[in-house]
């Protein structure tokens, strides 16, 4: 995959709640845990909590970025703004289809309403 789409798929430079969602969404999926729940229980939140941030209503929360960096080696600079550059290459393979996924979901969720 080419830095540019990489870019795109990850909304270099959007900081806005759609594009902090769909990355959330992806880091979901590249933890490995099987339901939101068992993220929720990890990050020591509510599931009220991450629902929100899925939902692009309200931003992840500092104990959820702390433990997706601690666990999963995403970090800060990656889920507010997009930054993928400096995350290792098997966190970046694992992120990308996800990320991909994440973006059709939240388009067809948006083309629905």
């Amino acid at each position: 995959m080419d830095i540019e789409t990489k870019a795109k798929l990850a909304r270099l430079n959007d900081m806005g709640l759609e594009a902090t969602a769909i990355r959330l969404r992806a880091a979901f999926v590249a933890s490995g845990l099987q339901q939101q729940k068992d993220l929720a229980s990890a990050a020591g939140i509510s599931k009220t909590v991450l629902s929100n941030a899925m939902a692009g209503s309200t931003y992840p929360n500092r104990d959820l970025m702390k433990y997706l960096f601690r666990a999963h080696r995403i970090d800060f600079q990656f889920m507010m703004n997009g930054d993928f550059a400096q995350l290792p290459g098997d966190v970046q393979d694992r992120l990308f289809p996800a990320l991909e996924a994440a973006t059709s979901e939240w388009d067809r969720k948006e083309s629905s309403s």
